[in-house]
């Protein structure tokens, strides 16, 4: 016996203005992170300003920087594209669209990500080849300054698309976060490198360009997996789980939970469940047992976006 959607005025009237609510809040929030975008602006004027002070000031590393900090100019084109949108009537044909475009997001952002950070570590090697036949160039001090501002300006974006990418749980701006971050880091190593070239080490400069590499596809890793798991619809983790069982059987009127299956989709979870109740009971009664066990468990848990309850007789 499945649960109905049938209630009363009031109540529907009520669950309606609360998901008004929530919606315009979740769009409000959304778009702060949006408005991010323009950093697609800083990003532009960053990568041209790095760009033209690694021309300038003969330094490789700043050069591949600026390449890098080209890339979050797409990333950020990404995000814009897979950032969820709420529910309307203008999209009733794709109701889990806006799921499914934030982890599509995240996983082509990954994928720029490492596919940056091998070019930045093929990069370094051909620096060290070079180094090796004796051709040595000490960058600029202009290199070094396009460094220093790079990290500062990398930095603040990483924590306000972080901030806003955890208001809103938003896999895809927290992966664009993590690009800002990656971006800082290779500025850090460029930093590094272009001051011991001046000190009278170049090797530093590709060997520092190397260990950032190695941070860049470990977070491109991390974020790719994570979008992975909720693209194939993982069930969420034990403990979530034991608690929204629990939650179900502390209701009165349920005896058992028979089968409870869940699935993260996205950045929600979504809950199917059933209960076993007294098999005397009116089709009205079983009927309130299961939007009482409904309410509870999308009240308690705000990630779960939906729950299917089916009642058998016990």
């Amino acid at each position: 016996m499945e649960k109905t959607k049938k209630q009363n005025p009031q109540m529907k009237q009520k669950q309606i203005e609360n998901t008004n609510l929530q919606e315009k809040q979740f769009e409000k929030e959304a778009m702060k992170g949006r408005d991010f975008c323009l950093g697609c602006d800083e990003n532009v004027l960053l990568s041209l300003f790095k760009l033209l002070a690694g021309v300038i000031a003969h330094s490789g590393a700043m050069i591949s920087d600026a390449i890098h900090s080209a890339s979050d100019v797409f990333s950020t084109i990404i995000v814009m594209v897979g950032t969820p949108y709420p529910i309307s009537s203008t999209n009733i044909s794709y109701p889990f669209r806006h799921e499914r475009m934030e982890c599509v997001a995240a996983i082509v952002l990954a994928t720029v990500l490492a596919v940056t950070g091998l070019g930045i570590g093929w990069s370094a090697i051909q620096s060290i080849a070079k180094e090796s036949t004796g051709v040595v160039v000490v960058p600029g001090v202009l290199a070094l300054v396009a460094a220093v501002v790079s990290i500062l300006t990398k930095e603040g974006m990483y924590w306000y698309t972080r901030f806003h990418a955890k208001k809103i749980d938003s896999s895809a701006l927290m992966a664009d976060a993590w690009h800002h971050r990656s971006d800082a880091l290779s500025s850090v190593g460029a930093l590094v490198g272009i001051a011991a070239s001046r000190m009278g080490y170049p090797l530093m400069d590709p060997l520092a360009s190397l260990v950032i590499c190695v941070f860049i596809e470990k977070a491109a890793l991390d974020i790719f997996k994570d979008a992975i798991n909720k693209m194939v619809d993982k069930a969420c983790d034990e403990d979530t789980e034991q608690a929204i069982r629990e939650c179900a059987e502390k209701q009165p009127g349920v005896i058992r939970v028979d089968m409870l299956k869940t699935r993260v989709f996205g950045n929600k979870i979504y809950v199917d469940l059933e209960i076993g109740a007294d098999g005397n009971e009116t089709l009205r009664e079983a009927h309130a047992v299961a939007e009482e066990v409904h309410n509870r468990i999308e009240n308690e848990f705000p990630k779960v976006k939906h729950i299917m309850v089916h009642v058998n007789p016990a």
